[in-house]
């Protein structure tokens, strides 16, 4: 079960948004003498109507505009302005939204609010973004981070941390993107933000819920709907119960998975917000009701879901899945040719959320993050260098001074030697700040290279092996084949040739890095397990990482791709020929050394009457090539064992 995921996260405050609270404040700010003080409690009146009665707010933040214009008040106005753009896109008016943020933004420059200022980028990056506008979302989120260290505000960095994050989700990258979730949750709680916190326990279970991690994935999702509850967020309590429903539904428990979506459906009075978030709500309803037989049923909401689509058309992009849930839909149904033509518009949307261009500027955008943040410390050094030049030129002054009075020829002396030292220390500084310079220049030539040839396997290779899969589908579907052999062999190939992709997109994932992290190759071990699982149903896989193991372990991308490959094809071996109902694969650590165990319980061989086949040789070698120890333990009937000694 897929989810979307369709975020309008806007910028929070700390505010307790009960209904009942709110009107309460709202009196309050109405009797309230100090303009700036009743100014900005309309603000943040406002922000909280938006999430549980947008009339009432829409009311406050008129209210509000006009008093900050009759009292001149231009940071109260500017705020007011920038949270009318909230208000415009969580009630799907996205030009106005647009148009507001843009204004605000310009206001916020105009009179110097940098807070406000960081608050607008980041807003724009999350318009953008809903548009599937990624590499220039991730642009102004990148943005708006650097202001806020700039600022030094760590608790504003909450909200660029956690859309950086999303982005990282949509790559599928979930391992990425929980780390930082992690980090805007830990600000979040640091400075008791209650609201952001909601959506950072989503964000963080959805990307549990992707990695396997199910339980931890329900356990965040409670802990959000429990915030959300107490706060009246309604917004992120529908949106957390639609992910609670995709848990359920992994888990295996489908009746509480469809209850719990059809909850997700109900909105209360006065609220319009975040009808958009609905299109993955309506997909799950319909998969479960293909799942029930029921195909009438799905095809209902579905056609709920396109109702949104043709409403917001600027979700097109992200509506795919309706036409995968539709096409089988309609295979039940006996629509052949409808189906077809469905599964063919799937697979042209998928493929242009993520192309290679976006991928290219994404990468782009955190090089070019990184390499400023890199090019600020270089020019902090040139600083220090600039005032040993001021404090060089004044030790001169003084020695001219002193070298009338014989003296004090040794005082001197002294000097001289210390000028001396201090000039070193400059050429010792001004090479290393060379040194930098062209550590930069090769790191981004490096990437560079890596990126050119990683686009083209992507679109080269790629693109062949994905026509290959296209043809052998439509011999299938287009002509009625009856010989089974015939049947068989194309099945083969194209299992094979999307085997050749995986192994493929493994490859690009390793060039692109500098260094895999224990993390990354844990959950790259992981899916290969899983896909291993699939294709092999009658076979028990067991992984277990034991605590010994260094979680902060990283490796160059070329070891730690070597070792993968190494465990890939012991578990492939393993599945081919040893006849195994259980395969056991363990991470241990002992002495500083990483133990990698392969073990199955098949039928084994004699280690000194068999002839090693290529797959082995292929594993001593990379194993050779990264200096690492390979063994092979096996005995007739008592299975093998693999040890890889890194």
């Amino acid at each position: 079960m897929k989810k979307k995921f369709i975020l309008l996260l806007c910028f929070f405050f700390s505010l307790v948004t009960y209904s009942q609270n709110l009107d309460s404040l709202l009196t309050v700010a109405r009797q309230t003498k100090n303009d700036s003080v009743k100014i900005r409690m309309y603000n943040k009146i406002a922000f909280g109507y938006i999430f549980n009665n947008t009339d009432m707010a829409l009311k406050v933040l008129n209210e509000g505009k006009e008093s900050a214009k009759a009292a001149g008040f231009n940071f109260g106005l500017t705020e007011l302005v920038n949270t009318y753009g909230i208000y415009m896109d969580v009630t799907g008016k996205s030009d106005s939204a647009a148009y507001y943020f843009e204004k605000a933004l310009t206001m916020s420059r105009d009179f110097g609010f940098k807070n406000i200022e960081s608050m607008c980028i980041n807003n724009l990056g999350m318009f953008n973004w809903n548009r599937g506008n990624y590499d220039e979302a991730l642009d102004y989120f990148f943005q708006s981070l650097k202001m806020d260290e700039a600022q030094q505000s760590e608790k504003s960095t909450s909200t660029s941390l956690n859309n950086i994050g999303l982005i990282y989700q949509e790559m599928n990258l979930n391992g990425k993107a929980l780390e930082y979730h992690k980090k805007a949750l830990k600000v979040r709680e640091k400075y008791n933000l209650e609201n952001e916190q909601i959506a950072s326990h989503n964000n963080i279970g959805i990307n549990l819920k992707d990695l396997g991690r199910i339980d931890e994935a329900i356990l965040s999702y409670k802990k959000g709907l429990a915030l959300a509850k107490k706060l009246d967020n309604r917004i992120e309590y529908y949106k957390i119960l639609d992910n609670l429903a995709n848990a359920y539904y992994d888990k295996g428990n489908k009746d509480l998975a469809l209850e719990t979506y059809l909850e997700a459906l109900k909105k209360k009075e006065n609220y319009n917000g975040d009808e958009r978030g609905m299109l993955s709500t309506y997909n799950n309803i319909a998969t479960l009701y293909n799942e029930k037989s029921l195909p009438k049923i799905a095809k209902h909401y579905v056609g709920e879901g396109f109702n949104l689509v043709k409403k917001y058309p600027e979700i097109e992009l992200v509506s795919a899945d309706l036409y995968l849930t539709l096409a089988e839909s309609n295979y039940m149904l006996g629509n052949y040719d409808k189906a077809r033509q469905q599964k063919r518009t799937y697979i042209k949307l998928k493929d242009s959320i993520f192309s290679e261009k976006n991928a290219q500027k994404i990468a782009d955008l955190e090089v070019k993050y990184e390499t400023e943040k890199k090019e600020k410390e270089i020019l902090i050094q040139r600083a220090e260098l600039a005032e040993q030049d001021l404090v060089i030129q004044k030790r001169n002054y003084q020695l001219y001074g002193l070298a009338l009075l014989t003296l004090i020829l040794g005082l001197v002396g002294f000097l001289f030697y210390n000028q001396q030292k201090l000039k070193n220390h400059q050429l010792q500084k001004e090479n290393e700040l060379k040194d930098a310079l062209i550590k930069i220049e090769t790191q981004n030539k490096l990437q560079e290279q890596r990126l050119r040839i990683s686009r083209d396997l992507h679109d080269n290779i790629g693109a062949q092996l994905t026509f290959i899969i296209s043809s052998i589908d439509n011999l299938k579907y287009g002509f009625d084949i009856k010989d089974e052999k015939l049947t068989h062999k194309l099945k083969t190939i194209s299992d094979f040739t999307s085997g050749t992709i995986y192994e493929l997109r493994d490859t690009i994932w390793a060039m692109n890095k500098d260094k895999i992290t224990f993390e990354d190759l844990q959950i790259r071990i992981s899916n290969f397990i899983d896909h291993a699982n699939l294709a092999a149903q009658n076979i028990k896989f067991n992984f277990n990482v034991e605590d010994s193991v260094d979680n902060t372990m990283a490796f160059s991308s070329v070891k730690g791709m070597n070792i993968y490959r190494i465990i890939q094809e012991a578990i492939n071996n393993a599945v081919k020929y040893a006849d195994a109902s259980t395969i056991n694969v363990n991470l241990s650590k002992i002495d500083n050394k990483m133990f990698i165990s392969i073990k199955d319980n098949g039928k084994g061989f004699d280690e000194n009457n068999v002839k090693l086949g290529n797959g082995i040789n292929n594993m001593k070698k990379r194993a050779d090539d990264i200096n690492a120890q390979f063994a092979i333990q096996s005995s007739i009937n008592e299975g093998t064992d693999i040890i890889l000694q890194v």
